[in-house]
């Protein structure tokens, strides 16, 4: 990722570099609470059911309580059976986003900040981009979840 626009001084050209050629996919699920962000689950390429339920085996239910509720859009791969035994299983309930309401997700402000950060590091291998990715989610303060929340009209408890 790298950014499109930019500023320069007037009659200054603007000169930045981006990929040329190929380019490959990399998905980032997580687990997002009030006061952080838990199980980043990044994957090679578009995600597919058999990888999203072999990340939430290996990451996501360790760290689910009784009274978690977990919210997942209407992704193919959230959908598949094993993922809604799974969480209940461990003692989390789970629910489904009504379709096409990205207001009411409170990851989507997260990702917004995590590709404006991407975007000014112009990470061009993968190595990098885990480095950039973990950095970011380390910095992710309590108020920023918190405030995802409150954004999506979660009530705060």
């Amino acid at each position: 990722m790298a950014r499109l626009t930019g500023r320069a001084l007037r009659g200054e050209r603007l000169r930045g570099s981006l990929p040329n050629g190929h380019r490959w996919t990399t998905t980032l699920v997580v687990g997002l609470r009030f006061y952080g962000i838990e199980a980043p689950m990044p994957s090679d390429g578009p995600i597919s059911g058999e990888i999203f339920q072999t990340d939430i085996d290996r990451l996501l239910v360790p760290a689910l309580r009784p009274s978690d509720v977990v919210i997942m859009d209407i992704l193919g791969s959230h959908k598949g059976a094993g993922v809604r035994v799974t969480t209940d299983l461990a003692g989390g309930q789970h629910r489904f986003l009504p379709p096409f309401s990205p207001y009411v997700t409170p990851i989507e402000n997260v990702f917004a900040k995590l590709k404006a950060l991407l975007r000014k590091a112009s990470a061009r291998n993968r190595d990098t981009l885990g480095d950039i990715v973990a950095a970011a989610i380390e910095r992710y303060h309590l108020s920023a979840c918190a405030s995802s929340f409150a954004a999506a009209a979660y009530e705060l408890e």
